[in-house]
């Protein structure tokens, strides 16, 4: 699972006391800004006891560590840090939508998981790529960037075998912060979709970010998902003594399929006894039985124990495995609002611990952001994610009992085989390098789908483009195209032999098969029009039929209408000239309109024909 944040930054303001401005932190942390060393790198082996790990530490020095002792000092035990801006010296130089590939990182004990045929061990081996992550984090005590609303963060794996792991991730709210993912190893049948919801709290000497939102984990040729959660994270002693890391508190895995779940504990360690980055808890199933109990430390060696035979064996070596992070697009390559580039030089600043530069270029940043916000809120526009949608919960919705996801990607992943997985998934966003994906639009500014907060008063799109009416709802501006596309269609229909005349049927809108449409687009169905002998040109929409009116009777379903004639017959020719009113206007009628001799006349100067002239009161 992913490292996540320890405090969440938005906005550079005073923190909650009018005597601390802003501006005044600044010129103080500048101060500090070319200092060096600030954190320890060196590592130290636990051996068991409760020694400290130093690259779970944090030493500054004493400029740094008054300016923020002065900065944490103002806030109360139980403060929201979300709004809080932290110096940039802890900052760890990567997104957080890129930090969450720690996930992923140990692809050797992810592929193999659904090729094990035995359920049991299917989720043991669940659990060992669940811990097997954490232990990916820099040295001391460092927190990611957090990423900007419709940021974007696209990677790949290239595996041993030849195949591709597929990673997408989109920033999808800011406050709260949410940071939505999704994860595909097509030819091995994993699929991984998550959110993120951190809330950081001010705990007196520590800062804690308690994390909500759940990862799925989907093995599409068993069937099984694995809803999982994650621990808290915690920065000790932040006002006196050492900065220092740990993750804290239970973590479940459940499968649902199977019954079996894991009560995941990661303690922290007590004031007189204990260990720091230590782990247990207990594997069990669908009867609450005991089947396994772990043991061991997150960061170092974690055991297996099975309560049946009683035999222990090890688990996983974090102390002793290379990760394998992904490769993303070259960054001439990437458009401007994904992560590395956007976050470029703020990144390169802290890596050669120029806080000056780094401090400017997040600022400049974060600006940016609130400067769209307003712009936003001005002009009255929802904001919605280019790459996800809302998770469809609830009895009976396509996701039900995964309400916590909030936002899944917006595309059907759901081809017949690897090759086609691979290029819808390659459709939604450019991921490899030199890949030029086939999108309409870039971020939508304004709300695409019905929105829970729909304006008193106003029609969704979705139900003007089913409500079989024509006029009521269609903008004038629209008419001419609406005309011309009947039009278009009509011809086209009357030209096809009579057997070949199907039924056309509306086709349902999915937020998940495509990207959701404009509602001055969706307007352009309604209204179909039909032939002068009564045949339709559509398939009728019999959902909406009015039994009450003559002129519109209800209809079968999936009726297969009347074909069309291709000539319209000499009968029905005449039938529609005696029909329609004599018109000047439509030239329907060539006949002279009789003359009135109580009208008063004018010659037009341009075609010197004499018209009838009509005054007001006339």
């Amino acid at each position: 699972m992913p490292h996540l944040p320890i405090v969440s930054k938005h906005r550079r303001t005073s923190l909650t006391s009018a005597s601390y401005p802003a501006p005044r932190s600044y010129r103080t942390f500048r101060r500090c800004s070319r200092s060096r060393g600030s954190s320890v790198d060196e590592t130290r082996r636990n051996d068991g006891n409760d020694e400290v790990s130093k690259e779970d530490e944090t030493v500054m020095d004493s400029e740094q560590g008054n300016m923020l002792s002065h900065i944490i000092s103002q806030l109360r035990p139980g403060a929201d840090l979300s709004r809080v801006t932290l110096p940039t010296f802890i900052l760890e130089p990567r997104s957080m939508l890129e930090r969450i590939t720690n996930f992923m990182a140990h692809p050797e004990t992810l592929l193999p998981i659904p090729t094990i045929e035995d359920p049991v061990q299917r989720f043991v081996a669940v659990t060992k790529f669940y811990l097997s992550g954490w232990h990916i984090k820099p040295p001391g005590v460092k927190k990611p960037l957090n990423p900007i609303l419709g940021e974007i963060y696209t990677g790949y794996w290239d595996y041993p075998d030849g195949t591709k792991g597929y990673y997408i991730a989109e920033q999808t709210s800011h406050h709260p912060p949410k940071s939505s993912y999704f994860f595909m190893a097509p030819e091995h049948n994993i699929r991984i979709d998550g959110t993120l919801k951190p809330r950081s709290k001010f705990l007196g000497n520590s800062a804690a970010s308690m994390m909500e939102g759940i990862a799925v984990l989907r093995l599409l040729n068993t069937g099984e998902r694995f809803f999982v959660t994650q621990p808290n994270m915690y920065a000790r002693g932040i006002l006196f003594g050492t900065m220092k890391y740990e993750l804290g508190d239970h973590a479940y895995i459940r499968c649902p399929e199977t019954g079996l779940t894991a009560d995941l504990e990661f303690k922290t360690k007590g004031y007189f006894s204990g260990t720091y980055n230590a782990i247990g808890g207990y594997i069990k199933d669908s009867n609450g039985k005991n089947l396994f109990e772990l043991s061991g430390q997150w960061n170092e060696e974690m055991y297996i124990k099975d309560l049946t035979t009683g035999k222990k064996e090890l688990l996983f070596d974090a102390a002793h495995t290379k990760h394998t992070p992904p490769m993303t697009r070259p960054m001439e390559e990437q458009d401007e609002r994904e992560s590395q580039k956007l976050w470029y030089d703020v990144t390169e600043a802290v890596k050669r611990r120029d806080q000056d530069v780094a401090t400017d270029a997040k600022a400049k940043i974060e600006d940016m952001q609130r400067q769209e916000a307003a712009k936003r809120n001005s002009e009255n526009i929802d904001w919605h994610p280019q790459l996800f949608r809302r998770v469809h919960g609830g009895h009976g919705g396509s996701e039900e009992g995964e309400e916590d996801l909030d936002w899944i990607i917006n595309t059907k992943v759901d081809g017949k085989n690897p090759e086609e997985v691979v290029k819808q998934i390659l459709r939604i966003h450019a991921i490899l390098p030199g890949q030029k994906p086939d999108r309409q639009f870039e971020i939508p500014s304004r709300s695409h789908h019905v929105h829970p907060t729909q304006k008193k008063g106003s029609v969704p799109p979705t139900e003007r483009a089913s409500s079989g009416q024509t006029s009521q709802h269609t903008e004038q501006g629209q008419t001419g195209q609406l005309a011309q596309t009947m039009g278009q269609m009509q011809i086209e229909q009357s030209t096809q032999p009579a057997s070949q005349t199907e039924p056309v049927q509306p086709e349902p809108a999915s937020m998940q098969s495509q990207p959701a449409v404009d509602p001055q687009y969706q307007q352009q169905s309604v209204g179909l029009p039909s032939n002068f002998d009564g045949t339709a040109t559509h398939a009728p929409l019999s959902k909406h039929s009015s039994l009450n009116d003559p002129s519109n009777p209800p209809t079968v379903p999936l009726e297969k209408p009347k074909s069309l004639p291709q000539i319209v017959s000499t009968e029905n020719r005449e039938k529609i000239s005696q029909e329609l009113p004599k018109s000047k206007l439509l030239h329907s009628n060539p006949e002279p309109e009789p003359r009135r001799d109580d009208l008063l006349q004018r010659t037009d100067s341009e075609t010197h024909e004499d018209d009838e002239f009509h005054d007001a009161q006339s």
